[in-house]
């Protein structure tokens, strides 16, 4: 059913919420231009005492999700700043670990802000992880009981659905502020206008 799901998608896009006790990721596939949850999880890290183990066992399954879902994008998660340095450091460690298992594969990343994932998600960059994990379900008809507890693996597919938008949107040429000045200031490249 998944591998179904996987070849039948013109674009597959793997969100990662970066963690060093528990990652979640999500894979969003596009088809056409409507996007559909393919999968979801966690990757527990808790019972790895390990710094350095955790980063391995990070690298290792991010490596064998790629390898399953040949996702064409990654989105990630940008880790906040914090109070707590050494907390920061071990996240940022986290990110790039999962960072170089993509781009091992050559799978271009990019990175959002948890507010900007927010606020395409939800309409506000202040809402809760639940707010965004109930928009999702919504949004992308996801059934109550295929939600995990722990809200990792939400985000995760929320910054996979964040990317989405974020890609699918026109871009407005340099030098024109709005559709309306691109128009004007371009008429040869406009039909029908």
């Amino acid at each position: 059913m998944i591998e179904e799901k996987v070849k039948k998608a013109d674009r597959i896009i793997i969100g990662i919420d970066p963690g060093t006790n528990i990652m979640g990721y999500g894979i969003l596939g596009i088809y056409g231009k409507k996007p559909a949850m393919i999968a979801m999880g966690l990757i527990e890290l808790t019972k790895i005492g390990d710094h350095y183990m955790r980063l391995g066992r990070i690298y290792e399954r991010v490596s064998m999700l790629v390898e399953q879902y040949c996702p064409d994008e990654m989105a990630i998660e940008a880790p906040f700043f914090g109070k707590n340095v050494q907390s920061m450091l071990k996240l940022g460690r986290a990110q790039g670990v999962a960072m170089a298992a993509a781009l091992s594969r050559q799978v271009p990343i990019t990175e959002y802000e948890p507010r900007k994932i927010k606020m395409a998600i939800t309409g506000t960059g202040a809402a809760s992880k639940e707010q965004v994990c109930e928009m999702l379900r919504r949004i992308l008809d996801i059934p109550a009981e295929s939600l995990l507890p722990k809200l990792d693996a939400t985000d995760a597919l929320a910054a996979a659905l964040c990317h989405f938008y974020e890609s699918s949107r026109p871009v407005v040429a340099k030098g024109a502020s709005s559709w309306k000045d691109y128009i004007a200031k371009n008429p040869g490249k406009v039909k029908g206008l």
